[in-house]
């Protein structure tokens, strides 16, 4: 979707945020009508950062909010410095940070009767899944999602979505009526 040159620009701009958040504590600031007009349209990305193919830090939205390129700006600089399951970046690990940039589609509810029937549309290695649960009875508000690289380690569907679960805040086995689940895909580079 995008051309070699639009994907190298999207990386520099997330490795120029993370150096920025180093040296000042805040994103990169970006001038919108210095990129391309594919560039401004509103998009959802996630920004992973890896050392070593190790997790460092993953942050995304999962609604277009604001231009590619800021969007992209913010998760990088939020991925080292704000993701809760890491420490802040520092600065002898910049020059090891790998970038993974996700371009996510619009999300589409998913209509289902029973666990089984939403297991039977689930799409392996292109589905990425977002949960929603408000039921009074778990506390309301669950949510998570999984971007479909997920199923380079999770490869089946009951397996997948049981981790799904879980990351929202939810047993394994957890059932309701009142669960939504919305699909995406993903242009990685």
């Amino acid at each position: 979707m995008y051309s070699q040159a639009e994907q190298q620009q999207l990386k520099d701009i997330a490795k120029q945020s993370v150096l920025t958040g180093l040296e000042s504590q805040h994103p990169i600031k970006l001038k919108l009508s210095d990129y391309p007009d594919s560039l401004q349209i509103k998009r959802a990305t996630f920004v992973t950062l890896n050392i070593r193919h190790q997790l460092r830090g993953c942050i995304g939205s999962l609604s277009p909010r604001r231009a590619l390129v800021e969007d992209i700006a913010h998760n990088a600089y939020a991925a080292a410095f704000s993701d809760p399951r890491f420490p802040a970046l520092r600065q002898q690990e910049y020059d090891q940070l790998e970038y993974s940039i996700s371009i996510l589609s619009n999300t589409h509810p998913m209509q289902f009767e029973s666990e089984q029937d939403l297991l039977a549309q689930i799409r392996p290695g292109i589905d990425g899944l977002v949960l929603k649960d408000n039921s009074p009875e778990t506390g309301g508000n669950r949510q998570g999602t999984f971007l479909p690289s997920v199923w380079e380690q999770l490869t089946q569907p009951e397996e997948f979505l049981q981790h799904l679960k879980q990351k929202a805040g939810l047993p394994a086995d957890y059932w309701s009526d009142t669960l939504q689940i919305s699909r995406y895909t993903v242009d990685y580079f």
